[in-house]
């Protein structure tokens, strides 16, 4: 994947984040403590809950990092190494509590939208890391995460 390719419109890509936000967010509301641990949420060696909010608050904090560098002037476009990415990201935050993931998961997303409403005009870099790790991403991950929750839930019957 390469940066520069987006250009859909920065409100329109707000209100999408907002809502894939938000979306995500009733879902984990919706388990008990106990149920975010439970591995079975996606692939192997197995996520659960806390696994998949820390992989993508990790893409939070990597998009925020991008959007300072380009702000600073210090960005260079490249192509992106998603799975390098992912595997870096998933070992970092591997073994965090909810507590711990949770709060880096909104910190960086508050991290981002700070950054991206500072910004004039984001150029096309920009638009796409702030989609890739915002809306784009959370349609990634929504529709395993509403089965999980409905798998969570029937188990409780």
């Amino acid at each position: 994947m390469t940066p520069g390719d987006d250009d859909n419109g920065a409100l329109a890509t707000l209100e999408q984040e907002h809502q894939g936000w938000h979306a995500l967010l009733d879902l984990v509301n919706a388990l008990t403590p106990a149920e975010r641990t439970v591995v079975g949420y996606y692939g192997e060696p197995g996520w659960s809950v806390v696994d998949v909010v820390g992989h993508v608050g990790a893409w939070l904090a990597e998009a925020h990092l991008q959007l300072e560098r380009i702000v600073a002037g210090t960005y260079r476009q490249r192509e992106v190494d998603i799975d390098g990415i992912n595997a870096q990201l998933l070992d970092a935050m591997r073994g965090q509590s909810w507590t711990v993931t949770w709060t880096q998961a909104n910190s960086a997303r508050t991290m981002l939208l700070l950054r991206w409403a500072a910004i004039d005009e984001p150029g096309p870099d920009a638009r796409w890391w702030i989609r890739k790790a915002g809306p784009d991403h959370y349609d990634e991950h929504l529709p395993r995460l509403r089965e999980w929750v409905a798998e969570l839930h029937a188990r409780r019957a």
